[in-house]
């Protein structure tokens, strides 16, 4: 969402640095931190000059691409991960008419509840993460540009994710309602009744705190709910599986035979993976303001496009952060993450600093990782959303990139060390200052910049309504945009 003023672009282009340094920046972090906050001297360094300029001059000037006329159709409505939604329950609800048509075995549905459950677990498991950004990602920069643009919207495998988890619900309530309808009493088969609909009532659950809505507003308890109600189906599928079983002359041939009984074991184990690698991690704190906290890490390392998953309590909430190399400037730790306000637990983090965090997992690709397919891109990103485009100057392979950063006081706010780290990514970086010009369209800049630049594609960090914005307003005029998604 644009918030500039009508036709006024004020733009604030930042210099080179007005002394010399070395790119490593060889410190720790204590005698970092007493330089940052005792050197007023260091916003210097860093010098802006303004200029005002009229949107539709500007524009003009540019001579980019209209917008498509079915833009809105393709890139809101039938965008990728809808698609991939549509696709993964349409197809599932063809079969499962059929199936009912001709007279579904209660078995048969189980079955095909697991299969989607698999489906879409797998989709969120860390190993299996990494395998398809690796597989994507491997799309040399020598393809057709067409293949490199489908092979980047890798990171709306969400899509999949909750057409898969939708479908089995379906699955499973045909189950539960052909289960009951068959139902004859006795000990053993009320326990089975009442574990079918317990697992019913989880499973729907799941699925109504994931709406986008309930999922934005109330994010902790969609966390809390999707995992523990996930771990409670698990348990109790098992024991249902094992009751069904009780019933048939032979347990153990029952099981082999028995698809859902596998697809449960890979599930399990699926879940149990990440809380294998649960460890309590040192972390060493960086103050860089009172809206930002920069916290180092040494357990691992991470790569291009990698985050990991952090927390206060293994059991409490837990959140995702982009990460980035710390070799540069800080080589007694090995990574880092960027923490600025944005709910409860950011604010604790910056006020509260922590010493030590919960990690659980491997370090995961996330969407940023495929945007290596490109030689040359343009990174737009807004406040903290910096901290996940700095997981790009720790590769040698990295495409040649400019940088348009808006942000409210970046010296203040983020340290000149982080300034620094910018311009790895883009020697000559445009900074607008907002606490100096307020907000203003950025579209016009990055057109001007994708085609001065003669980049191939553009990556947009920032909050979902601004993403989402500038990630429309390019894909509409045929140039590749990327932007996370509230599920990717």
């Amino acid at each position: 969402m644009q918030n500039s003023t009508p036709n006024i672009s004020p733009e604030l282009v930042s210099e080179a640095p007005t002394v010399t340094k070395k790119a490593e920046v060889r410190q720790s972090v204590t005698s970092v931190k007493s330089e940052s906050s005792t050197s007023s001297d260091q916003e210097k360094r860093y010098t802006y000059s303004s200029t005002v300029t009229d949107l539709e001059a500007q524009d003009h000037e540019v001579d980019g691409p209209s917008q498509k006329h079915l833009g809105f159709i393709r890139y809101t409505a039938l965008n990728v991960y809808r698609r991939l939604f549509s696709i993964a329950f349409l197809g599932n609800a063809i079969a499962f008419v059929v199936l009912m048509v001709k007279g579904a075995a209660p078995l048969d549905l189980v079955n095909a509840a697991a299969v989607n459950l698999a489906v879409c677990g797998l989709c969120r498991q860390p190993l299996v993460v990494n395998a398809l950004f690796l597989t994507f990602g491997a799309v040399p920069r020598s393809a057709p540009m067409r293949l490199r643009r489908l092979a980047c919207k890798i990171f709306h495998i969400g899509g999949l994710h909750s057409g898969a988890g939708v479908a089995s619900c379906f699955w499973y309530i045909g189950f539960a309602g052909v289960y009951t309808y068959h139902f004859e009493p006795s000990p053993l088969s009320i326990a089975v009744l009442v574990l079918v609909w317990l697992v019913l009532a989880f499973l729907i659950s799941i699925i109504v705190v994931a709406y986008p809505l309930f999922r934005f507003k109330r994010h902790d308890y969609f966390e809390l709910t999707h995992r523990f109600s996930n771990w409670i189906i698990l348990i109790l599928f098992w024991v249902l599986i094992f009751l069904l079983a009780s019933q048939e002359p032979s347990v153990s041939d029952f099981l082999v035979h028995l698809p859902a009984f596998w697809i449960t074991i890979i599930l399990t184990l699926a879940t149990i993976h990440p809380w294998l690698l649960l460890r309590r991690v040192p972390v060493v704190p960086e103050a860089l303001s009172p809206h930002a906290v920069r916290l180092h890490f040494s357990h691992a390392t991470v790569k291009f496009g990698q985050g990991i998953s952090v927390a206060k309590h293994p059991l409490a909430d837990w959140h995702s952060f982009a990460s980035f190399t710390d070799r540069f400037d800080t080589p007694s730790t090995k990574f880092s993450c960027l923490v600025s306000k944005a709910g409860d637990w950011t604010r604790g983090a910056i006020r509260d600093q922590p010493t030590y965090l919960w990690k659980r997992g491997v370090p995961t690709y996330g969407f940023g990782y495929v945007l290596r397919m490109f030689p040359k891109i343009i990174v737009v990103t807004t406040g903290s959303g910096i901290g996940p485009c700095l997981s790009f100057i720790d590769d040698d392979n990295r495409p040649e990139m400019r940088v348009v950063w808006q942000t409210k006081s970046p010296m203040a706010t983020y340290g000149p060390r982080t300034m620094d780290l910018v311009r790895r990514m883009d020697p000559d970086p445009v900074i607008l200052d907002t606490s100096r010009t307020g907000r203003v369209d950025m579209l016009p800049i990055v057109l001007r910049l994708y085609k001065e630049f003669g980049a191939e594609a553009v990556c947009v960090i920032s909050n979902v309504k601004m993403t989402k914005s500038l990630v429309y307003s390019l894909e509409t005029r045929g140039i590749p945009a990327y932007g996370p998604i509230f599920d990717s």
